[in-house]
């Protein structure tokens, strides 16, 4: 096989799944906590900031921003569903890449998960002390000293609670995923009570005054709107990583992708359309704790903005547990390809892989701990959108190339719903700042210095 033609291989899908259906981890999620995964690792932070950036722009009309958001991330979502079905395994878009576009774009698709996952980690766990402190401020009159609440360069020295908040995470990954399962649901089913308190509450103080003009800026501003709110619908896919725990992957991954997709955006929107009719767009637009401010003003008191800073809390902590324990899947499909040191694939008694779950807990905690993560956490967002148009492009060539595989689920109006995601990710890939451009192509650069020097000449289909 020539040089180029080693670089475009692909592992047939049949291979994936036989390799997945010999796993040495444990199958033991069903719908249910499949579904609590990417609902934990989509609802987080996005809900409690992000109408302070999309209510100004789209006006009261930011409730349809979010239900736009909410169809173009579905587009993804159908293709995932799909390729999750006929792969199922726990490689996500890295392993779907493989069976459809080579090995070197699925390099480069893992490649760029790991950054997202990886830095998107540490950046949350930042978010969750400033959360936390919030929560303290308010129930013990008390906050954590910002010498030990901030990285360097941002006032600190050591930001202790975005390390401990990793750290912890780590600790119940590596109980076993049944644990972390439990962990999950449990966390996620808080959060969606709190914002369900939250909508309780806001609609108390509704006034439909407060909708008109709906939509002052038109579909120019829904649409701005909307891709404000896009990045909140990031996470869906976090099932997809989970397909060698999962009992029966092929009905249950593309069942838990879609529902939550729906959970999360029907959650969204009763939020937002709550939360506007309380207290109108103004104020939304001019706090950056939209939610709480919405609360204290409905109220009259700070207890119920208490109860949300608590309900962030257990949803940032959500998103640190799913997003971490992902990373640390891909990574495991990763080295059992060879494109990955063999030891990030091993597991021990508990069917946890524990060096590899150990390593990134601290390199993430390192991160989080010590480097100001600001304009490097917006460069994540290309790392998924990258992943996303691949996966779009993937379900569309293993049509072309493979129409006789089995497959548990069919992406509706073939192909122009993936053509749709894939439009999407391109559209706000080319809005992406120069600076995550910058970020994305020294870390691709890296990636391919370490595939060239290490993965290709590894990689488990050499011996084919």
């Amino acid at each position: 096989m020539s040089f180029a033609r080693t670089l475009f291989r692909v592992k047939p899908a049949e291979q994936l799944s036989a390799e997945g259906s010999h796993t040495e981890l444990r199958r033991t999620l069903g719908l249910v906590p499949l579904v609590a995964l990417s609902v934990g690792a989509t609802l987080g932070t996005g809900i409690f900031v992000v109408l302070a950036e999309a209510a100004p722009a789209a006006g009261p009309a930011v409730v349809v921003s979010f239900v736009l958001a909410g169809v173009a991330a579905l587009c993804s979502a159908l293709s995932y569903a799909e390729l999750a079905g006929s792969v199922p395994v726990s490689g996500s878009a890295y392993s779907y890449a493989y069976a459809t576009l080579g090995e070197l774009v699925a390099w480069i698709c893992g490649w760029c998960l790991l950054l997202e996952y990886g830095v998107s980690v540490a950046a949350v766990a930042v978010g969750w002390g400033g959360y936390l402190n919030e929560f303290l401020q308010g129930t013990v009159g008390a906050r954590i000293p910002d010498v030990f609440a901030a990285p360097p360069g941002e006032g600190g020295l050591v930001n202790i609670p975005a390390a401990l908040i990793v750290l912890l995470a780590t600790g119940v990954l590596l109980l076993g995923v049944r644990e972390s399962a439990r962990a999950t649901t449990i966390t996620t089913l808080l959060k969606i009570a709190v914002l369900v308190f939250f909508v309780a509450v806001a609609f108390t103080g509704f006034h439909s005054g407060n909708l008109t003009p709906f939509a002052p800026s038109g579909l120019a501003g829904i649409s701005v709107g909307a891709s404000a709110v896009f990045f909140s619908f990031i996470g869906f896919d976090a099932a997809s990583t989970a397909g060698e725990e999962a009992r029966n992957p092929a009905r249950d991954l593309p069942r838990a992708i879609i529902l939550s997709l729906a959970i999360v955006t029907a959650v969204y929107v009763l939020v937002a359309f709550a939360a506007v009719g309380a207290v109108g767009v103004d104020v939304l637009g001019h706090s950056d704790a939209s939610l709480a401010t919405a609360l204290r003003l409905v109220t009259g008191q700070t207890w119920s903005s208490v109860v949300l800073a608590f309900g962030a809390v257990v949803a940032i902590a959500s998103v640190v547990l799913t997003v971490l324990y992902g990373q640390t899947r891909i990574l495991v499909s990763m080295s059992r390809d060879g494109l990955m040191p063999g030891v990030l694939s091993k597991v021990n008694r508990r069917r946890v892989p524990a060096r590899n779950t150990l390593l990134v807990g601290v390199v993430v905690a390192v991160l989080a701990a010590v480097v100001p993560l600001n304009q490097l956490a917006e460069a994540t967002s290309i790392g998924t959108l990258v992943a996303f148009g691949l996966v779009n492009i993937g379900v569309m060539v293993l049509r072309r190339t493979r129409p006789e595989l089995p497959r548990s689920f069919r992406t509706p109006l073939m192909p122009i719903v993936p053509i749709a995601g894939l439009g999407l990710c391109v559209y706000l890939i080319a809005g992406l700042n120069a600076v995550t451009w910058a970020t994305f192509g020294i870390w691709t650069a890296v990636g391919l210095v370490v595939y060239f020097g290490y993965g290709r000449r590894r990689s488990q289909l050499n011996r084919g």
